[in-house]
């Protein structure tokens, strides 16, 4: 236990015409600081995690905080970029400066403006994600890197249409009480689970509502050590954090088994001294609905081939075994990339403080987070608990 989250803002996510990169990037971090009770000239160093890949002209972005105040000038400031995991690795930087005592005080933003491409712009920037030199002809962008997984997991442990549907429609469920959502309305099994003219074959079995949303976004955290957390109103700390990468091109592994995904929450759970079965909830990463799927195997909720029983057994609800997404997820909340992860840390540490409002899993204490770079390439888990 080493930092501490200290202060937090985010912001609405969805299709913002009027907000640029830019003023997302400064509201969101005047918001963190104001309310961790901080003075801009307190931050030591500032890290921001913004994916852009041409979703936006202006890709040096990094000084872009310092407009939120002019006290921040002079600040080391730097972006971090690692695929969709981008927020939660602008969130690991922040940590490991304090750890290394570099920094007493972390400012960590992240933020995506996703919605200036049309939509075959979009999936072109995405599948840069992926593995160019092999997977570029792959149909469909990213969601076909996805629809090609889940088909092959549906070739080896049978048709999972059920699982799929019930994982979005229990994100959409959710996603009703989350204030920042960019769908706050339950769409119902029924219609996630057949295809229709609102609800299409995006690529292989994958349908629209497995998908997660083109967004724009921001959400920023205040990050302190531990000395200056106990003087702070709040404090929720880093029970642990793992970051684990695989090789990018899918060839060369096997794409069903989410490998890096195990090896992540292996360390994080061991780092904490903990097993799975002692966190109150998961924040995972549902960029699409096979994803988390596969991700309840990785974590070691279920045994290999039997992700479905989760969801369709009701363990993944706000009162079952594992509340899964609370928050609704990507699914739900929608996905600006470099803000993603910062908005599962600043959710998680609501929740395990109590002031998640309608989004609450009673009682929680220990948060787990996994937020994930391509294809299971980049793994990042983090486990916080409430320090005060």
């Amino acid at each position: 236990m080493t930092a501490c989250i200290v202060g937090w803002s985010h912001l609405p996510f969805g299709k913002h015409q009027d907000a640029s990169a830019e003023s997302m990037v400064v509201e969101a971090a005047r918001a963190a600081i104001a309310d961790a009770g901080l003075e801009p000239a307190d931050i030591d160093e500032i890290f921001l995690g913004h994916f852009n890949g041409g979703f936006v002209a202006q890709d040096f972005t990094s000084s872009l905080v310092l407009q939120a105040d002019p006290a921040l000038r002079f600040k080391p400031a730097t972006r971090v970029e690692n695929a969709c995991a981008t927020g939660t690795a602008a969130v690991h930087q922040g940590v490991r400066a304090i750890e290394a005592r570099a920094a007493r005080i972390v400012l960590v933003v992240g933020v995506e403006k996703m919605s200036e491409l049309a939509g075959p712009a979009v999936g072109e920037t995405l599948l840069r994600c992926s593995y160019v030199q092999e997977e570029k002809a792959i149909e469909g962008g990213f969601a076909g890197v996805f629809g090609q997984i889940a088909q092959s997991y549906f070739q080896r442990h049978g048709d999972q249409s059920d699982a799929l549907a019930a994982i979005s429609a229990r994100a959409h469920r959710n996603g009703c009480a989350n204030p920042y959502a960019q769908i706050r309305k339950d769409l119902g099994f029924e219609f996630c689970r057949a295809v229709s003219e609102k609800n299409p074959i995006v690529a292989g079995p994958l349908k629209r509502s497995d998908c997660s949303l083109v967004s724009d976004g921001a959400a920023a955290l205040v990050l302190a050590d531990i000395g200056t957390a106990l003087r702070q109103r709040k404090a929720v700390a880093f029970r642990a954090h793992a970051q684990v990468n695989d090789f990018l091109p899918m060839s060369r592994r096997d794409v069903v088994e989410f490998e890096g995904c195990t090896r992540a929450w292996g360390q994080a759970l061991q780092q904490a001294g903990l097993e799975l079965a002692d966190l109150d909830l998961v924040e995972t990463h549902d960029c699409f609905t096979i994803a988390e799927l596969l991700e309840y195997e990785a974590m070691g909720l279920t045994g290999r081939g039997q992700g479905s029983r989760a969801v369709l057994e009701g363990w993944t609800e706000k009162e079952g075994r594992l509340p899964i997404n609370p928050s609704g997820g990507l699914k739900a909340k929608g996905h600006p990339i470099g803000a993603t992860g910062v908005s599962m840390h600043v959710l998680t540490a609501m929740q395990v403080r109590g002031e998640a409002g309608g989004m609450q899993v009673e009682g929680a204490k220990l948060g787990g987070i996994y937020n994930m770079g391509g294809a299971c390439v980049a793994s990042y888990v983090s486990i916080l608990e409430p320090l005060r």
